[in-house]
């Protein structure tokens, strides 16, 4: 029998890869996205698609049940949609925050809570959750961004040693610059966010190279998904994978640099340090 993986957020960048990369390595892949149109070019290579905006718990369980109806198991999730806020944290809205962690921490969230107690019950299965290396490494005008990466990392380690007793494995990626969307995107939320008379106006230009940070000398998105897959493959105990420029020299400034230093380093490097009372 065909391994299965289900995979969130397919209609471009990492999702739609690894759904690629999934099928060629012989897994029979469900890929979702919120717009199901964007994927249906995967459906005619033999991937099973779905509609799923993974905010809406009605759309969870019936892609959730539709699997396991069909399949009557699930063996990978990987959990991969996300959403990107940049903007000044003072003038984030309430709201804004809100689905920012609606969709990067309790999409998740539910997803593993329908799964993993089937994989529990088998045991065997494994939780892929892509975070970012956003989540350790904190940079000015990606607060709320880096804060539900944070809070990502944070469960995935607790569900590691919770969910180990029983057979099931839980990963948690932190990507670097990986060539996406994501900077496109992420600017576009910046427009929205920025009010007119944003106290960081002068620096407006700080905030958007926050926001177009991702997309500086990144990796190539189908050697990222290579190795990824060649290291949940390899059954060595993967807990933290860690891929792409940049994943691993920011976590060492973190923790080699003194704090007053890195902050200082940050600021000028945004513009911050142009601003004035």
């Amino acid at each position: 029998m065909k391994k299965n993986v289900l995979i969130t957020g397919c209609s471009s960048g990492i999702g739609r890869s690894l759904a690629d990369s999934f099928h060629n390595r012989g897994y029979r892949v469900w890929a979702t996205a919120r717009n199901k149109e964007r994927i249906n070019d995967l459906a005619a290579k033999g991937i099973q698609i779905a509609e799923l905006d993974v905010t809406s718990e009605q759309q969870i369980e019936e892609v959730v049940r539709q699997i396991y109806d069909i399949d009557g198991h699930l063996d990978i999730l990987v959990n991969n949609a996300g959403y990107g806020s940049m903007g000044p944290l003072l003038e984030t809205s309430a709201r804004e925050l809100e689905k920012q962690f609606a969709t990067n921490v309790f999409a998740p969230m539910s997803l593993i809570r329908l799964v993993g107690a089937a994989m529990c019950n088998r045991g065997q299965g494994t939780i892929v959750n892509i975070g970012s290396i956003s989540g350790v490494f904190a940079t000015p005008f990606s607060g709320s961004y880096c804060a539900s990466k944070a809070a990502l990392n944070t469960l995935s380690d607790v569900l590691r040693m919770e969910l180990k007793p029983f057979g099931v494995r839980v990963i948690t990626v932190q990507p670097g610059a990986v060539r996406s969307n994501f900077a496109d995107n992420a600017s576009k939320v910046v427009d929205r966010v920025m009010a007119k008379g944003s106290r960081y106006q002068t620096v407006e230009e700080g905030v958007r190279k926050r926001a177009r940070a991702s997309q500086d000398n990144p990796t190539e998105t189908d050697f990222f998904c290579k190795q990824l897959i060649d290291r949940i493959e390899s059954g060595k105990a993967s807990n933290i994978i860690r891929i792409a420029n940049g994943s691993k020299l920011f976590p060492l400034l973190k923790a080699c640099l003194p704090v007053a230093i890195l902050e200082k380093v940050l600021m000028k490097m945004f513009s911050l340090d142009k601003l004035k009372p």
